[in-house]
């Protein structure tokens, strides 16, 4: 079990970064795949941006921690970072985004990092 608690971590974190890369450099189809299309060119561009660090930023965190701290700081990072696809959800039915993908994206996101942390927590 312990292999499969390090495995899904890391593809989580490295599932942050892509999200980090893909927002600052692809803002546009990142924002429709997100569930809330916006305009990279427009107001909402700088938001993209900010949604681009804060995701790479818990990529690395969550390599760094799990690398560096082990598996039960990870397990805590993963059970706080649950928050945020929790959050996005929110966000997604508030400004007309699909249940689909509020449901579908994010809060099977937040369920597959919960899974993750007590995975950590057991391994």
């Amino acid at each position: 079990m312990t292999v499969t608690a390090y495995t899904l971590a890391v593809l989580l974190d490295l599932f942050c970064l892509f999200l980090g890369y893909r927002f600052l450099f692809r803002p546009g189809p990142a924002a429709a795949g997100y569930g809330v299309p916006a305009d990279p060119e427009g107001d909402a561009g700088a938001f993209l941006a900010v949604k681009g660090v804060r995701d790479g930023t818990l990529g690395v965190v969550g390599l760094a921690l799990l690398a560096f701290a082990g598996a039960r700081a990870e397990a805590w990072f993963m059970l706080c970072v649950a928050l945020v696809p929790l959050g996005d959800m929110l966000i997604v039915l508030r400004h007309g985004g699909t249940r689909a993908v509020a449901l579908g994206i994010h809060l099977a996101t937040a369920i597959v990092v919960l899974i993750s942390a007590a995975l950590l927590f057991l391994g």
